[in-house]
């Protein structure tokens, strides 16, 4: 990969790893605030905001680690493990986030956001580990009918490839 390329690839990853960083700690602010406004929905909002900041997490940290093998290799066998862990585990989560939403809302003004954010974790966790959902707003329908795989998980692949090769 030319230099240009590279440090163009670099820059997008920097801007998609603050980004999904960013969302997290707004939407975390979100959360405390809505959990003052309605404490009885509290563990109904948490539940469903909390694998949402998990996942986004997760993805902000691939972004910026992604830079280190941006046009130079493969994804490290060690980061590669981790993700393929989170690819088990978010879904875990996503169940548990729904059954506390279920088990702890009273029905008030908490359970449509405390949904709405597990909906979106949801939604995250399928753009990153099963089919990429997010494009251009421009170029948005045309572009999610290719059901394009993740980068994540062409990462992923890349480094099971590299490792199966070598052994």
């Amino acid at each position: 990969m030319a230099d240009e390329r590279r440090t163009d690839v670099r820059r997008k990853y920097a801007s998609l790893g603050v980004g999904e960083l960013t969302a997290a700690v707004v939407f975390g602010f979100i959360g405390v605030n809505l959990a003052t406004r309605a404490p009885g929905d509290a563990l109904s909002l948490w539940s469903g905001l909390l694998p949402l900041l998990v996942i986004l997490v997760q993805v902000g940290v691939y972004w910026l680690l992604a830079r280190g093998w941006a046009g130079r290799g493969s994804m490290p066998t060690g980061i590669a493990g981790v993700y393929r862990l989170f690819r088990i585990i978010d879904p875990v989560l996503l169940a548990a986030g729904l059954a506390g939403v279920m088990m702890w809302s009273t029905g008030g003004f908490g359970l449509v956001p405390a949904v709405t954010a597990w909906l979106f974790g949801v939604v995250e966790y399928v753009n990153y580990f099963v089919v990429r959902l997010s494009y251009p707003i421009l170029h948005w329908s045309t572009l999610i009918g290719r059901w394009s795989t993740p980068r994540l998980v062409r990462d992923l692949r890349t480094r099971a490839e590299t490792a199966s090769k070598s052994s």
